[in-house]
């Protein structure tokens, strides 16, 4: 393994200097459980490892009127250990309790998550159906962007020269919402998905109506899919089965798979399908409450 310094900043602009100075010879540490395997692997070649969780904004996890907000360093168990978010965001921890196993979680974050950037990755898609944004540091101050927007392919992201990912926030759901995440392994458990969905919907106050709904798709393109023509399919239709198979027929629609050791192109677009169809039934069973 390359040799590199390691450097423990206490504000942003410290570890954005960092990164700016080394550009890609230079990543942030905040679980480590990929940029180790990676620097291992001579994937990176690093000059300097900017280790962020001394950095208050980054390790913060905070929860009120305006919504949740989480730093790019909080660990998996602080957030689907956290009541409050187990109770108003039960589809962030749909996610978060299913990366790796209890080893991973207690380094491992949604920021990490975002960042690696893995069509597969199991944080991703709950947050897209929750309108969640990425809040963005660096040289030239700071940017949002939109989760669904964040990754650009396979380990690829938006981030620039120097930038640093600093937390990942979403609003409070409104009533009668309701979201859930799932995904398709070949194991119990700490397996590489072969095709997940993150569904939300807004529901009527009868609970018989959709007024609007979100549907995310992993492991089935160079990056996680917002299904935009699969949610807006739902909007003003009643909930039954044939409002909920026509838009699990558009989100399959809308992956673009390949064939690998997972699985086959087939299997993954049908596997769309199902697990689409159930997890629109999840988001409304939540959303009745």
């Amino acid at each position: 393994m390359h040799p590199f310094a390691y450097v423990a900043p206490s504000t942003i602009d410290e570890a954005v200097a960092v990164l700016d100075k080394h550009g890609d010879r230079a990543r942030p540490l905040a679980g480590g459980t990929d940029l180790l395997v990676k620097a291992r692997a001579n994937v990176w070649e690093l000059d300097a490892v900017v280790d962020i969780k001394n950095i208050p904004e980054l390790m913060s996890l905070t929860i009120g009127n305006d919504g949740l907000s989480i730093g790019a360093g909080v660990p998996c168990y602080q957030v689907y250990e956290n009541e409050e978010v187990a109770a108003d965001y039960p589809c962030i921890v749909d996610g978060t309790e299913i990366i790796g196993g209890i080893q991973i979680q207690s380094r491992a974050g949604l920021g990490g998550n975002l960042c690696n950037a893995s069509p597969s990755a199991d944080g991703i898609c709950p947050l897209i159906v929750h309108n969640a944004v990425a809040h963005i540091a660096g040289p030239g101050g700071s940017r949002d962007v939109a989760v669904e927007d964040f990754c650009t392919g396979p380990s690829q992201t938006v981030l620039k020269k120097g930038e640093l990912l600093v937390s990942i926030s979403m609003p409070r759901p409104p009533a009668n919402f309701g979201a859930a995440y799932t995904r398709f392994i070949p194991r119990n458990e700490m397996d590489i998905a072969v095709a997940g969905v993150g569904v939300s919907v807004i529901l009527g106050s009868s609970g018989q109506n959709f007024v609007s709904a979100r549907i995310a798709l992993a492991s089935v393109g160079p990056t996680p899919i917002l299904a935009s023509a699969a949610g807006d399919s739902l909007a003003g239709k009643p909930v039954n089965d044939d409002t909920i198979a026509a838009a699990a027929t558009l989100a399959s629609d809308a992956s673009t798979p390949i064939t690998d050791m997972r699985g086959t192109i087939a299997q993954r677009i049908q596997l769309i399908n199902v697990l689409t169809g159930r997890m629109i039934n999840r988001a409304v069973e939540r959303a009745r409450g």
